[in-house]
């Protein structure tokens, strides 16, 4: 059984609704706020990166909590609502708060890229 610890950081901002879900998450170790893209052949999630081609190049959801899958899938709660706040955000190779923003926007997901700096 794998546990999980919860460290605040701020992450979340706003009074948007927070919804977590459960996902498969694969490919390595990743901290709380790491953008997630599925990958479409596996339904698993791992970082998103512009690079990539296997559907994970699109931002879908945000960890919310440390979790290391670098010894085998786990299961993990990923934020599917929420206001997050960008400089609290791990981005993959080719992303930054406005192309993640944008993916969200197009996919009309409830996550929403706060930047308050």
């Amino acid at each position: 059984m794998n546990t999980a610890t919860f460290a605040p950081n701020d992450l979340l901002v706003s009074d948007i609704p927070v919804v977590t879900r459960n996902i498969t998450l694969t490919g390595g170790a990743y901290e709380r706020g790491t953008v997630l893209g599925r990958i479409t052949a596996t339904d698993k999630y791992t970082i998103s990166a512009t690079g990539a081609a296997d559907g994970s190049e699109v931002p879908a959801l945000v960890l919310a909590f440390d979790a290391d899958a670098s010894g085998g899938d786990v299961v993990v709660a990923a934020y599917a609502s929420a206001g997050l706040d960008a400089s609290k955000l791990t981005f993959g190779a080719g992303h930054d708060a406005d192309s993640v923003e944008a993916a969200f926007r197009a996919a009309d997901a409830s996550l929403f890229v706060r930047k308050l700096a």
